[in-house]
């Protein structure tokens, strides 16, 4: 027998028996919720609802009334049949998204941390960077459904994925400027199924490496226009490659195939150009434009740069700079980030013992230099001690961890004056030694050294898992996959820094301006 599913319907079946006597107090109930949230009393409040993690029914049914106590269990019947581990502290979080449920605005930034409507954002969240491909098939677009849902249910509220597929199977961009406009809707539904979850995304536009296209596949393209390039790194300075990607990032934000069709039977090519930026692409699901849409958390100007043919960091700056204000000059609404690893550069030679490696000083990128370029909103660094330094885990993976994240929260903090993002982080079951405690300790290091920097007002916007899988996609993983169902201690561990940050964010919520009494409520976090 379920008792479970038992216990479920009894409460829901006595749900319908007290409906009558429920509307009648329901005003006075919600009148007396509204009122408690808006203006705590003390300290102690906030402190109950951290406390009673094990019990959120009885803070319910005493602090807001029996419609919140059978509204939210049957809401953990329907989110958790699966997830048993989880347990009430599911509940917890998903009280807590009621009680602190900002108005769906943009994110923007204020100083060093991120905000909705002035009021802090802080992020614990994942990638699934294949999203957009498996929403093209109707076999495989569940999965899409699936990943949402699950990241949700632990209190995820950000996803990176990728809004590119330059070339070959499944290719967004079949060609320079020419769409495949089925995959442009597929994209469209990871959007609007990202909103239906309240998880906002990170779009990134193109990738340094070959997966999915990349700037390889832009090197291939202007050779077969008949260009003469001998180097990947081409992409960052030859024109015709530049001018590729600004036409991309024009599509990506603005263009639908068959509009572009029509225009240009309508218009002379040296008309086309300036209609382009002022054109939108609507959603299909959700009729909304791409540049208005708050979903959109912001954008990456590429996967992981590199420009190793040249270590100085001249070309890659250029770069980054021209394509900033680019994308600037079409999207003012949106945040905007690069994409980078973080490996220091010539520019702080004092910050480069810092690196995982002598060799990362080479690869063309400059973590402090990158970020002051005009445009760029905040500053993203990835984390992958297992390939940066062996692949065979040990606690020296453990001590990196804390002296990369501190120093970049430092510089961010420091020298930037922005929020930084932890975009990737992980450890692969193909490492030597592998165990998932070892994956559980270095999650966990990665989220406390978040919630140090939190609790003194600090630059750490958050961090991104690398990466969320649901069930039945194990051939698209590449070692770092975690999937919720079969890891129940990473599933506790997530949901509980989700819980921290959401404790946070809607404590100011509640006092409804900035200056939330901030050092109070971090407090309560440890």
């Amino acid at each position: 027998m379920d008792i479970h599913n038992r216990k479920t319907k009894v409460v829901t079946t006595f749900g319908f028996v007290a409906l009558p006597f429920v509307l009648v107090i329901l005003f006075f109930v919600r009148k007396s919720s509204s009122d408690e949230l808006g203006c705590i009393a003390d300290e102690g409040q906030l402190e109950t609802v951290v406390d009673t993690a094990g019990d959120p029914f009885s803070h319910m049914l005493e602090n807001h009334g029996w419609w919140s106590l059978m509204r939210h269990t049957v809401l953990a019947k329907e989110l958790t049949p699966h997830a048993s581990h989880l347990g009430h502290k599911l509940v917890r979080i998903y009280d807590m998204r009621e009680f602190g449920d900002e108005e769906w605005g943009m994110v923007q930034k204020k100083g060093n941390q991120f905000v909705i409507n002035d009021r802090p954002f802080y992020v614990n969240g994942f990638n699934t960077y294949w999203l957009m491909v498996f929403a093209v098939d109707q076999s495989t677009r569940d999965k899409v459904s699936q990943v949402f849902k699950q990241a949700s249910i632990v209190g995820l509220t950000v996803c990176r994925t990728w809004a590119f597929n330059d070339g070959g199977w499944k290719a967004l961009q079949k060609s320079p400027s020419v769409y495949d406009e089925d995959v442009f809707k597929a994209l469209d539904f990871v959007v609007s199924e990202a909103k239906k979850y309240k998880i906002r995304l990170i779009l990134s536009l193109t990738n340094n490496w070959e997966a999915y296209g990349g700037k390889p596949q832009y090197v291939k393209w202007g050779n077969a226009s008949g260009l003469n390039l001998t180097s990947d790194d081409d992409f960052f300075s030859h024109p015709t490659l530049k001018s590729y990607y600004k036409n991309h990032v024009k599509a990506s934000f603005f263009l639908d195939y068959k509009s572009l069709t029509l225009i240009a039977w309508c218009f002379p090519p040296s008309l086309l150009d300036p209609i382009q930026t002022i054109l939108t692409r609507v959603n299909t699901y959700t009729n909304v434009t791409y540049k208005d849409d708050p979903t959109i958390f912001a954008w990456e100007l590429m996967n992981e740069p590199r420009c190793t043919s040249d270590p100085t960091g001249d070309k890659l700056q250029a770069w980054i700079q021209e394509m900033a204000v680019h994308v600037k000059s079409i999207d003012q609404k949106h945040l905007l980030e690069i994409g980078l690893e973080g490996f220091y550069g010539p520019s702080t030679s004092n910050r480069v013992q810092f690196n995982p490696n002598t060799y990362a000083q080479q690869v063309g990128t400059d973590f402090v230099r990158n970020h002051q370029a005009l445009g760029v909103d905040f500053a993203s660094v990835h984390i992958y001690a297992d390939s940066w330094i062996s692949e065979t885990v040990s606690d020296t993976h453990i001590q990196f961890v804390k002296s990369w994240m501190q120093a970049h929260i430092d510089d961010a903090e420091k020298t930037l004056g922005m929020p930084i993002i932890f975009a990737e982080f992980g450890v692969s079951t193909k490492d030597n030694g592998y165990n998932s405690s070892f994956r559980d300790t270095l999650i966990s290091t990665v989220y406390k050294t978040l919630l140090d920097s939190t609790s003194k007002g600090g630059s750490g916007g958050g961090s991104l898992l690398w990466q969320l899988f649901p069930d039945g996609t194990d051939y698209m993983d590449d070692g770092y996959a975690v999937v919720l169902s079969r890891s129940p201690s990473t599933s506790n561990i997530i949901s509980l820094q989700s819980t921290r940050l959401m404790l946070f964010n809607s404590r100011c919520s509640w006092r409804s301006h900035w200056g939330c009494r901030k050092r109070d409520a971090l407090q309560l976090m440890a």
